[in-house]
């Protein structure tokens, strides 16, 4: 048994400690982005810096639950940023990138504190919902796609930051 609370308790640092560098990368890539660059669209596709930001809270107030916590953001606030959204193109649209850091940073908290209090149970258990429509998604596997995503959202965030004009983050 003590085998089995080391190796969740490893589990577990590793899924904070991903959160975590999640969390300075992108501050890192967009504390100094104003709300109009954060708007700036790439081309030929994609989103803008201000579409990923709240797409990674949208993406974190969605698993927050299963981590014992509450959603950062009132329902439905976040609906723009939600999975396969069109790109954002109108700025009336969009929410301010402040405030979006703010609701980020605030989502991160929670996610270390309900990963804290993870059991071994919990992880072994069938997820509330699939990305990749698996249907023996568990806890555990669900956790490892949605931090695996969350950082390929905060790396977009860097090459948001120079399509903007400014000079890379991370020295």
């Amino acid at each position: 048994m003590a085998t089995a609370v080391l190796n969740r308790v490893g589990e577990i640092e590793v899924f904070r400690h991903s959160a975590g560098v999640i969390h300075k990368v992108v501050h890192l890539n967009v504390d100094d982005i104003t709300q109009e660059e954060s708007l700036i669209q790439p081309q030929p596709g994609g989103n803008c810096m201000n579409w990923v930001v709240g797409h990674l809270v949208c993406v974190y107030d969605k698993l927050l639950p299963l981590v014992g916590q509450t959603a950062v953001m009132e329902k439905g606030r976040l609906q723009r940023y939600d999975r396969g959204t069109p790109q954002l193109r109108d700025a009336a649209e969009a929410l301010n990138l402040k405030e979006l850091m703010t609701a980020f940073d605030e989502a991160t908290a929670r996610m270390d504190t309900g990963l804290q209090g993870l059991t071994f149970e919990t992880l072994d258990g069938p997820a509330p919902f699939s990305p990749g429509n698996n249907p023996e998604e568990t806890v555990r596997s669900l956790l490892n796609v949605i931090f695996f995503h969350q950082a390929y959202h905060a790396g977009q965030t860097g090459l948001l930051r120079r399509i903007a004009g400014k000079e890379g983050a991370l020295r």
